[in-house]
């Protein structure tokens, strides 16, 4: 309310799965419609699924205010997804990929299109989108919360395109849901958020991440196979202008025309044209135009509306087949990138396309090395931004690396009726030997058979599901094949299923699937995946589907990757981010993103192991609500005493439990505040005795002598043990 009120930015830190997009959408949707202004809420999340939450928890409190009120408020809300999830185009919608989806869409709804049907050509139009004009633009569809299935069936009905109608009506809905890319992504952002006003409110859900999707809406890549399709496409346009100017000689004069009268407004030189790299290992923007321009004498200016007069006479060529000119277009889009941004931006020409590859492949990176570049206009356009997640610690670093000032940043801690997670912070084997997967004691034999005993104690023990993760792809196969030889696997086996996650997303989409297979019919799973890898950010495994999650190792980036190197750089001369300080801080900001994922509600319950002896230094890095569960007792623990710990708690567990115990007031009167206040009271006198009493006893100690004091810690420490401390 602070930041509604005060028109500012905040980051908030609320614990995961105790209802955190609920109560923002309940507190916000209730400021709105309060207030006489009735400012719009953009809510922002990553996943489709996660928006598709957003959207339920939304409908549900709509339907409880209605049911509270005793009137049906006048309030639209929806979400915005891509056209592959709400084209309803017989033939269209049965294509795989969202590109052909977009570009057959495109064929069928053009404006040029329109025109030739109107002319008496053959061509084909999408009823559903056309049958929109007849429509009031304002009144598209009537008032209520839209879901993706429900717009999806409404246009089924009414015989109207479900994602033009969310297009249209964005402009006029109280609540609008979608993803990050729609306000980040320059290119998407022009053409959907435009007509936002100044005075909305947007959220960034699950924003964890929210500096890498930045950097990522700005980069971009070109390989050797990508320069020879663009070349392809651009021979296409050539013949295609030849053609034309055959046939519609006026149609390009008015064209060019149009072209000149921009640079003469404007001042600026706008023309297509391709260019070839000079290959380099990295160098600035400018430095890579000078270049550019001394081998192909192409000036600044023409490049920077590259894209913009591509997409142009894509338009006035009528050209319909667009997938055959991606390539050309992400040339485009590269050089307007390159010319349009001087600082914070790297190019870097690699010999490999991937870390793994054998085979030289050359790959050009244009690197958004500062993540306030894409978000600063979000932050300059809108009065309240908020920032939130389950694992944002240390809430500090957000605003730095973001480049924005907050009027508040808050972590909150979760209160519950039973200690429902078990955090715990495993540093040696049962042998009492130190585990870690830093580089130099990784491979090691005693610690990959440390690693696995872990793994098969907790298997034991743990029941339905258990999710493992690991720093890498390439260290969890190394370690699978090191178990697979030790005779670990197949001790596994005798309690638990295994099952991996791949780069594959049908591979790891089936092994999913077995996995909630096996949790449900008894047998029980062990899921092993990476720290960064997608099951990490968008899969939650609640209740039977993750009692235990295992956290091998810190997971840190790839080190020697020279896009990071030059982003670590940066961040030290432009923010005075120290290299370690951000390393650590996202290796445990995913550390605990997949400790997150095993507790998704109040009635939900799991443990979470850390198992290597440098999270010992990093628990205050750990996010609040984490760290008020980990007792000191569950620090440093050895194999054995982790999995004894794990059995006391899962008994817990397994005791009759009331879920009316974990109810609180939802609803607070005064008299409930006059209440807690006579509480806190009573508790603060008590508090108060009990502190009289022990310096009662503490003098009358003294007075015997019985009291020890020294000056020397270790000292002091030597003779409490002998005293039997």
């Amino acid at each position: 309310m602070q930041t509604l009120d005060a028109g500012g930015h905040c980051v908030l830190e609320m614990p995961s799965g105790t209802g955190k997009t609920v109560s923002l959408l309940s507190l916000i949707v209730a400021y709105q419609q309060f207030m006489p202004e009735k400012r719009k809420l953009i809510y922002c999340s990553r996943t489709m699924s996660e928006i598709e939450k957003a959207l339920m928890e939304l409908e549900a409190l709509m339907k409880y205010r209605t049911e509270q009120l005793g009137y049906e408020e006048d309030f639209r809300g929806l979400g915005l997804t891509s056209r592959k999830n709400l084209c309803l185009h017989p033939s269209v919608k049965r294509e795989k990929s969202g590109s052909v989806v977009d570009a057959r869409c495109r064929t069928l709804t053009a404006g040029f299109v329109k025109e030739k049907k109107e002319r008496g050509d053959d061509v084909d139009l999408c009823v559903y989108h056309d049958n929109l004009d007849l429509l009031e633009p304002h009144n598209l569809i009537p008032n209520g919360v839209w879901t993706f299935d429900g717009i999806l069936r409404y246009g089924e009905e009414h015989k109207q395109c479900p994602y033009f109608t969310a297009r249209r009506m964005m402009q006029y809905c109280n609540v609008v849901i979608f993803s990050y890319h729609y306000l980040l992504d320059p290119k998407i952002a022009e053409r959907v958020s435009k007509d936002f006003s100044k005075d909305c409110i947007v959220v960034f859900d699950e924003a964890h991440n929210i500096d890498n999707v930045c950097i990522e809406s700005l980069s971009t890549d070109i390989t050797e196979e990508s320069l020879r399709r663009a070349t392809r496409g651009a021979q296409n346009l050539k013949q295609k202008i030849a053609d034309m100017r055959e046939t519609d000689q006026e149609q390009l004069q008015n064209e060019y025309e149009k072209l000149v009268q921009g640079l003469r407004e404007a001042d600026e030189a706008r023309q297509e044209d391709a260019f070839m790299a000079n290959p380099v290992i990295s160098e600035t923007p400018p430095s890579f135009l000078a270049h550019l321009k001394e081998h192909t004498f192409i000036e600044k200016k023409p490049l920077g509306f590259c894209a913009e007069r591509l997409t142009s006479l894509v338009r006035t060529l009528e050209l319909t087949s667009i997938e055959d000119y991606q390539p050309l277009q992400e040339v485009a889009t590269f050089a307007t990138l390159v010319a349009t941004y001087e600082k914070g931006f790297l190019l870097i020409l690699e010999p490999y396309e991937s870390d793994t590859a054998e085979v030289p492949n050359p790959i050009l990176h244009f690197t958004c090395l500062d993540a306030a570049i894409a978000i600063r206009p979000v932050f300059d356009r809108f009065y309240s931004v908020i920032i939130t997640s389950g694992t944002i610690s240390p809430l500090e670093i957000y605003p730095k690396m973001l480049d924005f000032s907050t009027v508040i940043q808050e972590s909150y801690s979760m209160t519950l009726a039973r200690r429902s997670f078990l955090p715990m912070i495993v540093t040696r084997g049962s042998d009492q030997a130190s585990i870690s997967t830093s580089f130099q004691v990784r491979n090691e034999p005693s610690v990959v058979r440390n690693y696995g005993n872990l793994l098969t104690e907790f298997a034991k023990i743990t029941p339905d599901g258990m999710v493992v993760f690991f720093p890498s792809y390439l260290y969890m196969e190394s370690i699978i094949s090191m178990w697979q030889g030790m005779g670990i696997l197949d001790e596994v086996w005798k309690y638990k299923l295994i099952l991996v996650e791949t780069p594959d997303a049908q591979e790891t989409s089936l092994a999913l699937e077995t996995y909630r297979t096996a949790c449900c019919n008894g047998r029980g799973a062990i899921l092993l995946c990476v720290a960064r890898g997608k099951v990490s950010e968008g899969i939650d495994f609640d209740h039977q589907y993750g009692r235990t999650v295992l956290c091998i190792g810190v997971p840190f980036q790839y080190t020697e990757s020279r896009i990071l190197k030059a982003r670590l750089e940066f961040l030290r001369e432009t923010y005075r981010i120290k290299e370690n300080d951000f390393l650590s801080f996202d290796a445990m900001r995913h550390a605990a993103q997949c400790l997150g994922r095993v507790l998704r509600g109040k009635d939900d319950y799991g443990i979470m192991v850390l198992a290597d002896r440098r999270f010992q230094k990093k628990r205050p890095q750990l996010p609040k609500w984490i760290n008020q569960g980990l007792m000191d007792v569950d620090v440093n623990l050895s194999t054995d005493m982790a999995v004894s710990s794990a059995r006391r708690f899962l008994k817990t567990m397994a005791q009759p439990f009331r879920a009316k115990e974990q109810e609180g007031i939802s609803t607070w009167g005064y008299e409930d505040l006059e209440r807690k206040a006579a509480l806190d009271r009573e508790d603060a006198r008590k508090a108060e005795e009990a502190a009289a009493i022990k310096a009662a006893q503490l003098a009358a100690m003294q007075g015997t002598g019985n009291v020890y004091e020294f000056d020397d810690e270790d000292l002091d420490q030597d003779m409490m043990e002998l005293e039997g401390f």
